[in-house]
């Protein structure tokens, strides 16, 4: 696939940015806890009244990584929800062995903390022709070296509390990507035993960039989980 320049240019020129004061936004200095809890919570697209609800399962604290994932209706494009609905919420189900709900449904996870010899960064520097260009990095802990990662890189877009008819602030999955890292292959050449992923993502129509965040978790190849980070961008969220 080919990107437009500028958004090239605006991923290569990363770590340049996130250098600079508000260049960018990234995990460094997060006012919260690092996240130790993953929760899913997955909304039917049919379903109009689930995003007007609250969440039958709370957050769990400051802790946790929310994500909103809506799931494709049987009512195509004429569904409620339909204009954020993606089949990466469907590709996620099934990963998690999860029926599609009727309504909605919510999914936990308990996430490792990563010894502080290890370091799981995630980046995003500010939009260019519609693209956003993400930095994720991982350096494993000293003296483990894996052979094989699975990468997930996911484009949020943070919608507050009390705006567009919701009650609850969401995370809203607007994009994902899929990777799979190994050791001979991506090494960047300046951090020996690490993988470093640099690539722009598009922003879907209707999504709003300034209030766009990203959010990364890296697993074994066995599916075991590694660690997890999200950006913050000094607005507070």
């Amino acid at each position: 696939m080919r990107y437009p320049l500028l958004t090239l240019l605006a991923c290569l020129a990363m770590p340049l940015a996130m250098a600079q004061p508000r260049a960018s936004c990234s995990s460094d200095a997060q006012p919260k806890p690092k996240p130790t809890v993953l929760v899913e919570r997955f909304l039917n697209a049919d379903c109009a009244s689930c995003w007007a609800e609250p969440p039958a399962v709370a957050a769990a604290g400051r802790d946790a990584l929310v994500l909103d994932w809506i799931v494709p209706g049987t009512q195509g494009e004429d569904a409620p929800l339909s204009a954020a609905a993606t089949p990466d919420a469907l590709e996620r189900l099934r990963s998690l062995g999860r029926e599609v709900p009727q309504r909605s449904d919510t999914f936990v996870s308990s996430l490792p903390t990563l010894p502080t010899t290890a370091l799981l960064r995630v980046a995003h520097g500010p939009a260019v022709a519609d693209y956003v260009g993400a930095h994720l990095r991982f350096i494993p802990p000293h003296g483990k070296t894996p052979r094989r990662l699975q990468v997930t890189l996911l484009m949020l877009e943070e919608i507050p509390a009390g705006t567009e008819g919701s009650p609850v602030t969401r995370h809203l999955v607007r994009n994902v990507f899929h990777g799979v890292w190994d050791a001979p292959g991506q090494r960047p050449s300046q951090e020996r035993g690490g993988w470093l992923e640099i690539r722009p993502m598009r922003i879907p129509h209707g999504a709003q960039p300034e209030r766009l965040r990203m959010a990364a978790w890296v697993q074994g190849d066995g599916g075991d989980w590694v660690g997890a980070a999200h950006t913050y961008c000094g607005t507070g969220h």
